[in-house]
């Protein structure tokens, strides 16, 4: 008889016994590896912690207790065990539940967790908030220890530590975050892994006295000699230091220890770190043997593990082997990313040249502005970084690369809609952001080929800092590469009615528009900008003069774009010229399919097509 799918909340979870939580978690694995292999997902991190997820919905009420993800990835467990079992058919997929805690989704998701770092700051805002109010619930942040790299996780747990406030900080320690964990905070939880070889050594020592004559005698004794050898081992946790209580480290795989250490860590009254170590992709071969291909992984066979394969080369992967080739004629050339290798395509580079590779963990801020000082004395940086991350580095940036003015490279990986992901994770605000940083340039290739080329420059011709921002995924559209440091401005189709001026990949879009407009009896040129900052507003007011009316497309938010800047400084060139803009519109996206977002925004080539025909109907 099934055990989960009785399970709907806390209640039904802390009915349970030994054996029955024992068979809960496998029938959680094959649920996980069924549903993801169906929808694609994050299933190495929420395999890894299952019995956590067990013992914590077993020990804390998360209808009423708050328990804040980081990141949120891990949250899948949470969310079959409050209820949303029968939801995963739409797991990340448009209107159907999302892939992070989402609190206008349930109650018992306390926070949005999108991004790494913020679960203690958050937690202790919430303890806080519940010692003000006077009111009984606990507090607990679940953190991964790549998390734990990030800057405000220490700002967090500095505070938190002498707040005196009730809280749990849950370290969930499985040695990797996408890619395998670096830096201080990765070699000090190895050191603290060997506590628990230590506690296993005192345990059998104990045992063995236990049974001979005298051995009390013996323990008691040798008692100064244990301590002398405990504090050669296990020397003070950074926790410790801080003010909290540590306990741990603990298998995470042992739920009826778990239960019995969180349940004297919410007894306690203070702040207390948990330390738990676990193994990503448990129970599932594929996912532990390549714990970083099942991190998100799409589609695949739950029997062989097989992946669906995508198609072509990605922007990503292009970009990192475009990186190698030129660090082969220039030694200036370093790579920087924040705990992404994989994921930002830098993969080959770190092996290729690993002294000049860096990987600083989740800490975009100092990322960038170690790249300042690399580029200050002399060296070529190159900062691959994800659009959404990217926002935590924005006064770095300004501070430590803009006003030098110096030659960084940022990498704007994941720009614009990225799909499943949702609301935390598109990156539609880097364009606002980066045009208020004096002498920032932005480039926008159209196709993978445009971006090696794009890159090349940056790097070897390029004497200010640049930003090239590209989408997740391939090509788009069968695009020639048309790139020239002179000139950002180029002509895809040629029209006589209307004009359609885009950039970056979007232009695919307004092409499929333009060919609907064709059927319909009118002619759209379709005109993409290489280059948005700076503005190259002469050269593309040469190219609407015959037009009287004009529609800029954008995939950023309303006012984040360049839309409202084009329009201001096209409008004494063009008087005769009516313009009108189409973007995302001021809120938060939603997740799902890119082509499901475009249509929910009005920017599929259907909705640009409409568009432009009630403008010419209003004109005639």
């Amino acid at each position: 008889m099934s055990i989960l799918e009785n399970i709907h909340g806390h209640a039904d979870m802390a009915a349970l016994n030994e054996d029955q939580r024992q068979q809960l978690c496998g029938e959680i694995r094959d649920f996980l590896v069924d549903r993801v292999s169906r929808t694609g997902g994050h299933l190495a991190s929420n395999l890894g912690v299952v019995e956590l997820s067990v013992a914590l919905e077993t020990v804390f009420d998360t209808a009423v207790d708050r328990l804040v993800f980081d990141v949120g990835h891990q949250s899948y467990v949470h969310k079959m065990l409050t209820g949303r079992q029968g939801d995963f058919s739409g797991l990340r997929q448009f209107g159907g539940m999302a892939g992070f805690p989402k609190p206008s989704e349930s109650d018992t998701d306390a926070f949005v967790a999108g991004h790494a770092s913020s679960s203690v700051s958050i937690a202790l805002g919430m303890a806080r908030a519940r010692t003000l109010k006077n009111e009984k619930h606990h507090v607990i942040a679940v953190i991964g220890d790549g998390a734990a790299t990030g800057g405000i996780a220490f700002e967090g747990m500095n505070d938190a530590a002498v707040s005196n406030e009730p809280m749990i900080v849950i370290l969930n320690d499985n040695e990797m975050s996408i890619d395998r964990n670096v830096g201080g905070m990765a070699s000090h939880l190895s050191r603290l892994r060997t506590k628990d070889k230590y506690l296993g050594m005192k345990r059998r020592y104990r045992s063995f006295l236990s049974k001979i004559p005298g051995g009390g005698f013996v323990f008691r004794v040798t008692r100064s000699m244990k301590d002398a050898l405990r504090r050669m081992l296990i020397p003070e946790t950074i926790f410790e230091s801080m003010g909290f209580t540590y306990l741990g480290p603990v298998d995470g795989h042992d739920t009826e220890n778990l239960i019995s250490l969180l349940k004297s860590a919410r007894d306690m009254n203070r702040p207390v770190v948990v330390h738990v170590i676990t193994r990503k992709g448990r129970g599932y071969a594929p996912a532990e043997r390549m714990p970083d291909k099942y991190h998100g992984v799409g589609k695949f066979d739950p029997v062989t593990g097989e992946v669906s394969q995508k198609q072509g080369q990605t922007f990503s992967e292009a970009f990192g082997k475009e990186l190698v080739n030129i660090a082969a004629g220039d030694d200036r050339v370093c790579a920087i990313t924040a705990a992404m290798p994989s994921g930002t395509g830098l993969s080959a580079f770190k092996e290729a040249y690993p002294k000049r590779f860096f990987d600083v963990g989740i800490a975009e801020e100092h990322a960038v502005s170690m790249a300042g000082g690399l580029a200050k004395q002399g060296m070529r940086p190159v900062v691959a970084l994800y659009s959404t991350f990217l926002q935590r580095a924005y006064d770095m940036i300004m501070q430590d690369i803009g006003m030098l003015k110096l030659p960084v490279v940022l990498a704007v990986d994941r720009a614009g809609l990225v799909g499943e992901d949702g609301e935390t994770h598109h990156g539609v605000y880097d364009i606002g952001f980066l045009r208020q940083v004096p002498g920032m340039q932005i480039l926008c290739p159209g196709c993978t080929e445009e971006l090696k080329q794009m890159l090349r420059w940056s790097v070897a011709d390029n004497c200010d800092p640049v930003a090239i921002r590209y989408p997740r995924g391939g090509d788009r559209c069968d695009m020639q590469p048309c790139w020239a440091s002179d000139a950002s401005v180029v002509l895809h189709k040629k029209g006589a009615n209307v004009a359609i001026v885009t950039y970056g990949t979007l232009v695919s879009n307004g092409l499929d528009a333009a060919a609907q407009l064709t059927q319909q009896g009118v002619d759209a040129a379709v005109i993409r900008l290489t280059r948005i900052e700076p503005l190259p507003t002469k050269e593309l007011a040469e190219y609407l003069k015959p037009f009287h009316h004009a529609v800029i497309l954008e995939e950023a938010c309303e006012d984040s774009g360049i839309a409202q800047s084009l329009i201001m400084q096209l409008a004494d060139r063009l008087p005769d010229c009516r313009f009108t803009k189409m973007d995302l519109g001021k809120r938060y996206i939603t997740h799902g399919a890119l082509a499901s977002l475009y249509a929910d925004s009005g920017l599929d080539a259907n909705a640009i097509a409409n568009h432009i025909q009630e403008v010419l109907k209003v004109e005639n």
